[in-house]
């Protein structure tokens, strides 16, 4: 038995501030860039890009300015960051964001040719942050990482002793990790925010809105009626399946862990997602996630029930 997605040639458009939404960025001179601002790191060596293909928002030019706009959330792990990409003066392809010409369009395209000179589009994307080496909060269950390996004996000595650089290691880790998570079930059409770059400890990637522009709530603030309730049960049956498909679980999927859009549910923070048979522990969080989610489902009223989800996804699974 298998289950599978259609990959997405690009992300869904209505999950993306349009061109007009997003606030002009005044053209700076190489040595003019403000506080919060830097040269966009895309082409830094050792920066690892998003799969492909790219999404059309996507910006790659190397004259791209990345600005810091707020932090969105903090965790004892990492914090999320808002931060727009844009190329300052330009009305190219490659800073047009998302397309607003379509018929999800909030207004007209404010990056052709009657743009005020001097200002540019841009997208905005959420930077999520994975502390180092000084901040002593990190931590993650020690479970989620048996089946896994540090491939240096340094760096493995320094991360169970728990120094400066072990901290910094882990973190390090766990950001490759949900990079490589967010990259794999992406490419496979998996409701995932599309993973732009990692950088060290930071990973840039699709920040999910509503059609207005806002953010995405978490599922767990969500307040869905019946109709649209049943369809996100359906949606995160599928998306388990598929991960079973690939011999993972979530790890740590709740309502927390599920942003709620209009009608599409979409899977975050992922670093910890666990191969079902490779972790010792895998049958036991994929058990968890499935009880945690249909619990949920179940309080609204949806005849749902977790030992039965656990029954199907793992029918996919083996």
């Amino acid at each position: 038995m298998s289950a599978s997605f259609d990959p997405p040639a690009t992300a869904a458009p209505d999950l993306h501030p349009t061109p007009t939404e997003l606030a002009p960025v005044d053209y700076v001179e190489p040595d003019e860039l403000g506080p919060g601002q830097r040269w966009s790191t895309w082409d830094d060596m050792g920066v690892l890009a998003g799969p492909q293909p790219w999404p059309d928002w996507l910006i790659t030019s190397d004259a791209a300015v990345d600005t810091e706009l707020g932090i969105l959330k903090t965790g004892k792990e990492a914090d999320v960051f808002l931060l727009e990409r844009a190329v300052p003066g330009s009305s190219g392809p490659d800073s047009s964001g998302p397309d607003s010409s379509g018929p999800d369009s909030s207004g007209p395209d404010s990056s052709g040719p009657d743009s005020p000179a001097g200002t540019s589009t841009g997208v905005v994307l959420a930077a999520k942050r994975y502390r180092g080496h000084d901040h002593k909060l990190f931590h993650r269950d020690s479970g989620y990482t048996e089946g896994r390996r540090m491939r240096n004996s340094r760096d493995r000595r320094a991360a169970a002793k728990g120094t400066a650089w072990g901290r910094t290691v882990e973190a390090g880790q766990w950001a490759a990790a949900e990079f490589d998570h967010l990259s794999r079930f992406w490419s496979v059409g998996l409701p995932v925010p599309y993973p732009v770059q990692l950088d060290g400890t930071e990973i840039l990637m699709e920040l999910i809105t509503l059609a207005d522009g806002s953010g995405a709530p978490r599922l767990a603030q969500a307040r869905p009626d019946r109709d649209l309730l049943s369809s996100y049960w359906e949606q995160l049956t599928e998306a388990m399946r598929v991960m079973a498909g690939l011999g993972l679980a979530h790890g740590d999927l709740s309502p927390f862990n599920l942003l709620a859009t209009e009608g599409r549910l979409v899977l975050i923070d992922l670093p910890q997602a666990v191969d079902i048979v490779g972790n010792p522990q895998g049958m036991d969080f994929l058990s968890r996630d499935c009880r945690n989610v249909a619990r949920w489902f179940a309080a609204r009223g949806l005849d749902v029930n977790g030992d039965e989800l656990l029954a199907d996804v793992l029918a996919y699974a083996f």
